[in-house]
């Protein structure tokens, strides 16, 4: 069996970063020894226009797996790297592309060469390694554009580097080079899409999700943590804020009318978040919101919670449809567990007629019936924060829980 014994990581968008591109490679390197903190023993790598990964010996399978959720790479070849001797290029060249191919399939041979020192040349490589391969694999077709299997053979100074897999990468920016956000997470299916997509532009974010207990269940809190734990792999870690809302929720039902509920508790949940975001130098506030989806997302009910404050708010999905984001939920793996039948603040008071086209004015004038400073405030000072990791497992350790206790 071929072992990997380094993995060169192309970078894609970071080439047009000009003067700040050595910035953005160092984060992504960052990055990527934060993905493969597990495996201590690789060596990563940073040149200006690749970055190579040395193993060392660690599971080349395990960190190709890893690797898929970073950021910032286009994409990546696994490789093995042997001796400078050309019966063994010729004989690991072979081994290689046998290990792919499949009946049919056709393939080129795209060789480099550092050491210029070294007895063939580009072309002469090029050349022989297919005369070896075809002698192997006597069907196999030759084809220069779009072959199935590309043979690439790197000839540098220290040995000779074979690789036939190009694995397409995460994409995006390294996440941390656009700042950090405030991700508003609630329990459904939009918060999460919308904070993949904000950390796929480089946003680090922090998951602030508002708890109503009792109309909110701890099930519901741990469903939002587990959310969360869906994100970490793009990231390492999240910080997770949980900001208790009840006592906000009971005074809006008993002050505000009903048509006007849900704005104004909107605008508290942007208020709290926009006051944790300047305690924990955030840059922005992210949220979910969907034109057009719910009553809250019109865009006379964004003008009126958006009147809180100058933040700038950053909305992913707003001008997706709900199969689009459903399809992005799909594949990030959020979509089975946001559908889980939990209540959340947003509909515990939700009234049967919400204003879709809210007035400032009168909204202005409701919250004036509140002790809006002090109920933030209080709030405010009650949040609890917990990093969360990939390995975290919430919902199903408080299954098991109830279960001993039966």
């Amino acid at each position: 069996m071929l072992e990997y014994s380094e993995i060169m990581v192309r970078y894609g968008e970071l080439s047009t970063k000009g003067k700040n591109r050595k910035q953005f490679i160092q984060q992504l390197a960052r990055n990527v020894r934060a993905a493969l903190q597990a495996y201590p023993n690789v060596k990563v790598s940073a040149m200006r226009d690749r970055m190579h990964l040395i193993l060392n010996g660690e599971n080349g399978e395990e960190i190709v797996d890893k690797l898929q959720y970073v950021f910032g790479i286009q994409s990546f070849s696994p490789a093995i790297k042997v001796e400078k001797e050309l019966e063994t290029i010729y004989a690991q060249s072979v081994a290689l592309v046998q290990k792919v191919y499949q009946e049919g399939q056709t393939f080129k041979v795209n060789a480099r060469r550092s050491d210029h020192d070294f007895e063939l040349d580009t072309f002469a490589l090029n050349r022989e390694i297919g005369y070896h391969v075809i002698q192997a694999i006597p069907d196999i077709i030759v084809k220069m554009k779009q072959p199935d299997v590309e043979l690439r053979v790197e000839v540098r100074r220290d040995a000779a580097y074979l690789s036939v897999e190009t694995i397409k990468g995460a994409g995006g920016l390294p996440v941390g080079t656009s700042g950090r956000g405030m991700l508003m997470l609630s329990g459904g299916i939009d918060s999460p899409v919308a904070g993949y997509l904000a950390m796929k532009r480089g946003v680090e974010i922090e998951a602030v999700h508002f708890h109503s207990p009792p109309y909110t269940s701890e099930q519901a809190l741990n469903k939002a943590k587990d959310l969360t734990v869906k994100l970490t792999p793009y990231v390492g870690n999240i910080q997770f804020i949980m900001v208790p809302f009840t006592e906000i929720q009971e005074e809006i039902k008993a002050q505000v009318p009903s048509g006007y509920l849900m704005t104004i508790t909107r605008r508290f949940m942007m208020r709290l978040t926009d006051k944790i975001r300047e305690e924990r130098k955030g840059l922005a506030i992210i949220n979910g919101e969907s034109l057009g989806q719910v009553a809250s997302q019109t865009l006379e009910s964004m003008t009126a919670i958006n009147a809180v404050t100058h933040t700038p708010v950053i909305r992913p999905v707003v001008t997706m449809d709900k199969n689009e984001i459903i399809e992005i939920a799909e594949r990030i793996d959020t979509f089975d567990l946001a559908v889980m039948p939990f209540e959340d603040c947003c509909t515990i008071f939700a009234p049967p007629a919400p204003k879709t086209k809210p007035r400032l004015d009168k909204v202005e004038e409701y919250e004036k019936r509140l002790d809006v400073d002090g109920l933030v405030q209080r709030a405010f000072d009650a949040i609890v924060i917990q990093g969360i990791r990939s390995t975290d497992s919430f919902l199903s350790a408080h299954s098991n829980e109830f279960e001993d206790l039966l």
